[in-house]
């Protein structure tokens, strides 16, 4: 490989990004953009669920219960109403994703001892905030149940007895507040770079065919090795100052922790870059027109995206499934982000993800560069 012809390449094509504004603007804003959008959208975390209460009882015990409910931090009193049957419309009108019946014997059977039956109707039509919720309430209501034993427990004198059964206090670790854009963002990070990279890298060659500059290389002494990565070399060093940028929204706008090594963040994030760019040259060099390519690119990155472990865990796919997520690159970056921002592990417990990453980098510019002499 020649520098003076590399280096010839790269200037050029440094020259060319230069004069399209819309290219530049897609490396530099749109990420960042990106970023800060998908932090805050992409989220599971349920807060301020709405509420629909029907108190049939009218106590002490059932007022109480319902201040519980308001001052918690994941539920919203939406509607206080006097039949069960007006819970349906505000059901059906999504005004309010839970509905509560507090019957009225609730309070005397508290006292009792025979166990207050509530009625909860749920909207599954969102299926994660339906569950997630619902649990959070059923907790509430538990916990509620609890402490009035406890305090009728007390008055018999059988308190300390009681409170010395079994107990537990949970640890977190790594993620000790429970935030899910502590989890989100660097999953985005890796996606936000997937998709860059791969989309602006599938219209470099296909582009100089359409305007004809590709036939005037050709004749060129330059080799097919040096035209690809002349190419991408501005691509990846314009991606890698994205990933600084990205790295710096992180941390300083979403204060999401970073307890691993920065070099070995960046040095397989420059990995991940040679593996996306690599298979974009390959889709570049098959397609016809830019439409194709874009066209091919999205078709690769949806599926990339939803088997990588970004928003579903692969655990839970079917086997079949899980054995595809094999293939793709990103499923290995996004353990390897996520390990090193949250879990502040190293290469001691990500090797082979590393290798696998590796592995697709070298195997797919290899496959890039023989295609390109194929076709061309």
């Amino acid at each position: 490989m020649d520098a003076l012809r590399l280096r010839a390449v790269i200037r050029r094509e440094v020259l060319s990004l230069r004069r399209d504004m819309t290219r530049l603007r897609l490396l530099i804003v749109a990420p960042v953009l990106q970023l800060v959008l998908f932090g805050y959208a992409a989220t599971n975390d349920v807060r301020h669920v709405p509420v629909a209460i029907c108190d049939l009882d009218m106590t002490r015990e059932s007022r109480k219960l319902i201040a519980e409910i308001q001052a918690s931090r994941y539920f919203i009193l939406e509607a206080s109403v006097l039949d069960p049957r007006q819970l349906e419309p505000l059901l059906l009108s999504g005004r309010a994703q839970v509905g509560l019946v507090i019957p009225v014997e609730f309070a005397s059977d508290l006292s009792r001892g025979a166990g207050a039956q509530i009625g909860l109707y749920v909207d599954g039509t969102d299926s994660n905030t339906a569950g997630i919720g619902t649990a959070y309430l059923v907790g509430l209501l538990r916990a509620h149940q609890l402490r009035w034993t406890m305090r009728q427990l007390q008055r018999l004198g059988a308190g300390d007895v009681a409170a010395s059964g079994l107990q537990s206090e949970p640890r977190v670790w790594y993620n000790v507040d429970l935030r899910s854009v502590n989890y989100m963002v660097p999953a985005v990070f890796g996606m936000v770079l997937l998709v860059i990279t791969i989309n602006l890298s599938s219209l470099a060659v296909v582009r100089q065919r359409e305007t004809g500059t590709l036939e005037q290389l050709l004749v060129t002494p330059l080799r097919t090795s040096e035209f690809l990565v002349g190419t991408v070399v501005p691509l990846g060093v314009a991606a890698m100052v994205d990933a600084g940028l990205i790295v710096l929204v992180a941390l300083n706008w979403f204060h999401v922790p970073f307890r691993g090594d920065f070099v070995l963040l960046f040095a397989m994030a420059a990995v991940f870059l040679v593996a996306n760019m690599s298979l974009g040259l390959v889709i570049s060099v098959l397609a016809k027109t830019q439409q194709e390519a874009q066209i091919v690119t999205f078709l690769f990155i949806m599926p990339s995206v939803l088997l990588s472990g970004f928003m579903f865990p692969i655990a839970n796919m079917p086997p079949f499934v899980q054995a595809l997520t094999y293939a793709i690159p990103f499923r290995y970056f996004l353990e390897i982000v996520r390990g090193l921002f949250l879990r502040g592990v190293g290469v001691v417990v990500l090797w082979p993800q590393m290798l696998a990453l590796s592995g697709f980098a070298l195997g797919l510019m290899l496959l890039a560069v023989r295609i390109m002499r194929k076709r061309l």
